[in-house]
């Protein structure tokens, strides 16, 4: 999740349309529903089809499926005949804030703008990259909104063939606005090693673009099918496909366990993604961004966050990058955080610093402030032809794919490696901040690149 600055320091960044490859038909007026079985086969095929319903997605081995009916009274007979554990109507849900930052064009030039990728250093990627280590050879899924598919240091790395959409109507490479969430998340993760603009923390893996949200928002059935693709392309028509190693979750929301249907909601969520890790996939999730105490919240969990057998990020972030500051492990003012949640930290960015003065880095001005604030690229305006427009943002939306690109850079140099050792070395290779030994907001510490690709 991303997170907004105050509205004074709000600056907000467009879009295109393109095509799509896995097409999903437009709901209309009919209601959504997520149905779970033990396994989903023809039995529950005819029991959908006899309530009323229409079967949008299924997934044979989890059971579970998305199901759309205008039929009055669905989800009561579908329970009634027997070939369902739970007949749930989905929910619509905002699970990103309104993503904000500062936009900078970009010029051609060799990597111009990472001086001012802050958030690089800190993980100390480029000890890792002169170690021969680049996530050459990793997938990652960026399980998000649109990823802007063109731009040029997107491009290089993006399975364009095996990218899609979950939200009925809309591709896998469109969203609002000037800022497109999806994008600056995939450019963090792996913007392309290619002479000018930006670098990702993995610069040589591949990206998957799977679009579960647009305009930040989407209901579980979507976030639950991209989970369940990344993992799995081949149950979705697409064998020529293969998995993701790692899922990018930059998304997450706040549920209420004990709420009608809840639980339901929440608990196919967690299938998908311990049916993801069956499959020896990782699943990054952010914490969020309402800076609380995961560990308190008793009836509520934060999803995905604290769904199934995923990992969870908490966020850090300097204050004063351009006037000479390297706190970069310094606790963001937003993150969550709690004891038993967090697994790891990863660069967020912030917005903290007092004051409009305004500061120059790598030939760039803005306010002083805005540096913190971690930079990558982004769609930019929709009336220019494509370009390499960066942005800033703020949030564990942005520290999220930051761990996902160190665990795709010990994937990609350990092609062989399994779910748990992958898992192992993420975090001991992590450095102990805050507290001695595991702790409330970093978990088993904050993410090393080069100790990952070197230990």
């Amino acid at each position: 999740m991303s997170r907004s600055p105050s509205p004074r320091r709000t600056l907000l960044t467009l879009m295109i349309a393109a095509a799509v490859v896995l097409a999903l038909p437009a709901i209309a007026s009919a209601e959504s529903y997520v149905l779970t079985a033990g396994k989903w086969g023809s039995k529950q095929d005819a029991a959908v089809a006899a309530a009323g319903g229409t079967v949008v997605w299924s997934h044979g081995k989890t059971g579970i499926a998305v199901v759309t009916s205008d039929a009055p009274g669905f989800a009561a007979a579908a329970q009634a005949s027997g070939a369902f554990q739970s007949a749930t109507q989905d929910v619509q849900v905002q699970w990103q804030p309104d993503a904000a930052g500062r936009e900078q064009a970009i010029t051609p030039g060799d990597e111009a703008r990472f001086p001012i990728q802050w958030h690089l250093q800190a993980v100390e990627a480029p000890a890792a990259w002169a170690e021969g280590c680049t996530g050459a050879g990793a997938r990652v899924a960026i399980n998000d909104g649109g990823i802007y598919d063109i731009h040029p240091d997107i491009e290089p790395n993006l399975d364009k063939a095996c990218s899609v959409s979950f939200v009925p109507g809309q591709p896998y490479n469109f969203d609002t606005g000037t800022f497109w969430h999806g994008t600056h998340v995939a450019g963090i993760v792996a913007s392309a090693d290619n002479g000018f603009g930006m670098l990702g923390v993995a610069p040589e893996a591949t990206l998957i673009g799977v679009k579960v949200l647009h305009n930040g928002s989407g209901t579980f059935g979507q976030v639950i099918g991209g989970i369940l693709y990344a993992a799995d392309p081949a149950a979705f028509g697409l064998p020529q496909c293969a998995p993701a190693d790692i899922i990018n979750m930059s998304l997450g929301a706040l549920f209420q366990k004990s709420a009608p249907g809840g639980g339901q909601l929440v608990g196919a969520v967690a299938k998908a993604v311990n049916y993801a890790a069956s499959k020896g996939v990782l699943v990054v999730s952010a914490a969020a961004n309402n800076g609380l105490d995961l560990g308190q919240l008793f009836d509520v969990t934060a999803v995905p966050c604290e769904s199934g057998s995923g990992l969870c990020v908490s966020a850090t972030g300097p204050v004063g990058f351009a006037q000479g500051a390297t706190n970069f492990r310094r606790p963001a003012s937003y993150s969550n955080f709690g004891e038993g949640t967090i697994t790891v930290a990863g660069p967020g960015g912030d917005f903290v610093l007092p004051g409009s003065a305004v500061c120059t880095v790598a030939g760039v001005t803005q306010f002083c402030w805005v540096f913190d604030m971690v930079f990558s690229p982004c769609r930019g305006p929709l009336s220019s032809p494509p370009g390499f427009f960066g942005c800033w943002a703020a949030g564990t939306s942005m520290a999220t794919p930051a761990v996902s690109g160190v665990a795709a850079l010990i994937k990609g140099a350990n092609p062989g490696i399994s779910l748990g050792a992958l898992k192992a070395k993420l975090q001991q290779t992590a450095d102990d901040e805050g507290a001695n030994g595991h702790d409330e907001f970093y978990g088993h510490g904050f993410v090393n690149a080069f100790r990952a690709c070197t230990e």
